[in-house]
């Protein structure tokens, strides 16, 4: 079997937008102190949003009214996801907290796989999230968890509602729309979160390259990957993201992780590209009786 058109630099956009959004929450925790996690997360969303708008220009004619409410779907999700992410972020190190949340497209694949041998799959990524506590989770803030938990339940939607929007919308068109809608929901918690701060310029420059970074350039690169890559590899090249998110947390904010949460961050990523494979095979086997 021949590659798709257009795998490789798809491929390359996919890991380029993960380094990126990394780069980017590092960038973000250390605003925390100024602007709280939520008003992070509204100059995130503000500053996409108005970036893709001005690249894309989206048209507001010529789109059915499922086309619009996938619109508004994402949208609802990409403010919780930002939302319950920087929540976590604020309690957790950079590196567990992806870890927990790419637990996420991880029960996708398992629920899309339909075969007995996913499920081993899942309890190798219990085993690791249980290590992620580095033989204690009293280590781990228990709401930090949860928001992470929520953050991971966000990302599987946001990987269904990216692919819509991607096939109802031409080029960057729906993300921007959906981006939009998003900052519009996370305004009055940003700006409670904020406060004074926001009229600072810095703290606008600063807010503008994490937009940039974490959500702009990751979001446009993904959206035009899942256009030519399949569902399956897609999911297993964000499935590094725990890697990209320990290494970026020790390099620009010196968190260090002990051996047991390496472990385990490398236990999540394998079960997660063991079931992504799972569930292409199983997929391959539904398809072959009607070849």
């Amino acid at each position: 079997m021949t590659p798709r058109a257009g795998t490789t630099p798809a491929i390359l956009l996919v890991i380029a937008g993960l380094a990126c959004q990394e780069v980017g929450a590092s960038l973000a925790v250390l605003l925390f102190p100024e602007v709280g996690p939520l008003g992070m997360v509204m100059l995130r969303l503000v500053f996409s949003a108005v970036l893709l708008l001005a690249i894309a220009r989206p048209s507001m004619r010529g789109h059915s009214r499922d086309a619009w409410l996938a619109v508004a779907g994402f949208g609802v999700v990409l403010a919780a996801m930002n939302g319950l992410f920087y929540l976590a972020l604020e309690r957790l190190p950079l590196g567990v907290t992806v870890t927990i949340e790419v637990l996420g497209p991880l029960v996708l694949s398992i629920v899309a796989s339909r075969r007995a041998s996913a499920w081993l799959w899942a309890l190798l990524a219990l085993v690791g999230v249980v290590a992620l506590g580095g033989g204690g989770w009293d280590d781990l803030d228990a709401l930090g968890v949860l928001f992470a938990l929520g953050a991971a339940t966000s990302w599987a939607f946001y990987i269904l509602a990216s692919a819509r929007v991607g096939r109802a919308f031409p080029k960057l068109d729906g993300l921007a729309l959906a981006m939009t809608a998003g900052a519009l929901l996370s305004l009055p918690f940003g700006i409670a979160d904020a406060g004074a701060s926001l009229l600072r310029v810095d703290i606008l420059a600063i807010g503008a390259a994490v937009a940039l970074l974490s959500s702009t350039i990751p979001y446009a690169f993904e959206l035009i990957a899942l256009r030519r890559l399949p569902a399956a590899a897609f999911a297993i090249l964000m499935s590094l993201a725990p890697a990209t998110a320990a290494l970026a947390g020790f390099v620009f904010l010196d968190q260090t992780l002990g051996w047991l949460e390496l472990v385990g961050i490398g236990l999540v990523i394998t079960a997660s590209i063991g079931a992504v494979r799972s569930s292409g095979r199983a997929a391959r086997e539904a398809a072959e009786p009607l070849a």
